[in-house]
């Protein structure tokens, strides 16, 4: 391993290749419960609890196996990582357990799951309240720190890497 690290632009460059398989993942869902499903579209409406858990298990649970499984050592590193030279090493240089990468995802994409809970209980009760204005708060000040610690920090980590103590590392050398 060659031990540079990944700035955030190949970082994010990777992360959009692997977006790319989110959104054929999402488009198939969309196909599958508009045209082949569409009494699913009722399950969203009847209740805020069944549509977040349902939203839940349909996108974010796994899209966030693909993440655990793909940066652990069973796979080494995602579609969009290998594409760009990348990958995610424990700061030892160790390749991580399923337990780490899942501990690792789950800090990761917090943002974003507080966002889909935020979507849906703005669709339910609109945007009154104070905890629904902290969240918005919390989403984007957790997305800010997230970008900014991984372009500024030394080893250009992302916060839940300096938790994780994870690194993303160059890595040409792994097919």
């Amino acid at each position: 391993m060659n031990g540079m690290h990944a700035s955030f632009l190949l970082r994010f460059r990777a992360f959009l290749y692997d977006y790319i398989f989110i959104l054929l993942y999402m488009g198939v869902i969309f196909i599958i419960s508009t045209f082949l499903f569409p009494e699913l579209q009722h399950v969203f409406q009847e209740s805020l609890l069944v549509a977040q858990l349902i939203g839940f298990f349909l996108l974010t649970f796994p899209v966030s196996v693909y993440f655990i499984i793909c940066d652990s050592r069973l796979v080494e590193r995602t579609f969009g990582k290998k594409k760009m030279g990348i990958q995610v090493v424990h700061q030892d240089g160790q390749q991580l357990s399923l337990l780490h990468s899942l501990v690792r995802v789950i800090l990761k994409f917090l943002p974003w799951e507080l966002s889909h809970y935020l979507v849906y209980r703005f669709v339910d009760v609109g945007d009154e309240g104070v905890p629904f204005s902290l969240l918005i708060i919390i989403v984007y000040a957790l997305i800010i720190v997230y970008i900014l610690t991984a372009i500024f920090t030394k080893k250009k980590q992302s916060l839940y890497d300096l938790i994780c103590k994870t690194e993303v590392v160059k890595n040409d050398d792994i097919p």
